[in-house]
């Protein structure tokens, strides 16, 4: 029995795992009403909320605390003051039961759950807030073929929303706004598997700064343009690796248009296309105490008076990681 703790950024979520299967996924997300992410804050919203997730996980599965055999957490990479508070709790815990602490890479975590859609050896399209690359298995890692040369896709959407002035989380409302838009040309940037935003993002405050176009406009003309190199770039990967199945990770992901461009693209390749349920999309316990569960069954743990050593790493980039157990 294991259980996991997100804290990369605004979510901070608790999941229990028992031989593979999430018994459950429980969440809390620091918002905005304007304005964008303050990390300190966020790390407060997480300290205030972790004790009472963490009785409310244990009584949605209907266990004590007796019964976890460790507790994974997302020790890599995020925001450092979220990321800390994350590992205060695991280590407090961690001390009070006697079990030993799993540190997990939140992107190799995404990944790692798209097995439970019955993916096997797949391009894994990771689209969230500070995240957004194109990740592949070959000799032993989890390989970078694609990835952003400036801000994540899901800051990028944020960044816009914020200027809009339309709060955080900012990609719910900007799809919603997109469904009676009408598209208008954007700068189209992308270099072979790596795709780049700040220029759309710089085009698209001074087209609203404007006051000519419609935010509903822009917004459809936003999703379209980025989607489609996203979708250009898993493709090109798909072709490099040889690969048959693509799957998608991380919280944008859970647009359902990008979902939709993907699949035309994989019926039109001859590929499988497989994606999460939302839950298991978005930042999230489950996925932490998942690969934690997977990587604790090889060996993996901290325990004892070296628990005290167990740090986060901010920017641990997915390709750094070992992955020794496949």
């Amino acid at each position: 029995m294991i259980l996991g703790i997100e804290s990369t950024a605004h979510t901070f979520g608790i999941g229990v795992v028992d031989k593979g299967k999430v018994l459950c996924n429980v969440k809390d997300s620091y918002t905005t009403e304007k304005g964008g992410i303050v990390p300190m804050d966020a790390a407060k919203h997480h300290n205030e909320i972790s004790e009472e997730l963490f009785n409310k996980a244990l009584k949605e599965v209907g266990i004590s605390e007796k019964d976890i055999n460790a507790i994974a957490i997302s020790a890599s990479p995020g925001l450092a003051p979220c990321l800390v508070e994350g590992m205060k709790f695991a280590k407090k815990k961690a001390g009070e039961l006697n079990v030993p602490i799993v540190p997990v890479n939140h992107c190799v975590a995404h990944l790692e759950i798209g097995k439970l859609t019955g993916a096997k050896d797949p391009v894994l399209l990771y689209a969230s807030g500070a995240n957004t690359q194109i990740i592949a298995y070959a000799g032993g890692k989890y390989r970078v073929f694609g990835e952003t040369l400036d801000i994540g896709v899901g800051n990028f959407i944020d960044n816009f929303a914020r200027c809009a002035g339309i709060g955080f989380p900012g990609g719910p409302k900007i799809q919603k706004l997109a469904e009676t838009g009408k598209y208008i040309e954007l700068p189209y940037s992308i270099k072979g598997m790596d795709v780049a935003f700040s220029g759309i993002l710089t085009k698209l405050k001074q087209m609203y700064d404007s006051g000519k176009y419609k935010l509903e406009d822009l917004s459809y003309s936003l999703q379209e343009t980025i989607f489609a190199m996203l979708v250009e770039a898993s493709e090109r990967a798909l072709a490099h690796t040889g690969k048959k199945e693509l799957l998608l990770g991380g919280g944008v992901a859970c647009n359902t248009r990008l979902q939709e461009m993907c699949k035309i693209m994989c019926e039109e390749r001859g590929c499988k296309f497989f994606v999460p349920s939302r839950d298991l999309l978005v930042d999230n316990g489950g996925m932490i105490a998942y690969l934690g569960e997977i990587m604790f069954d090889k060996g993996f743990g901290v325990s004892g008076k070296e628990i005290d050593k167990v740090d986060i790493n901010p920017r641990e980039r997915t390709d750094d990681i070992e992955v020794i157990w496949r």
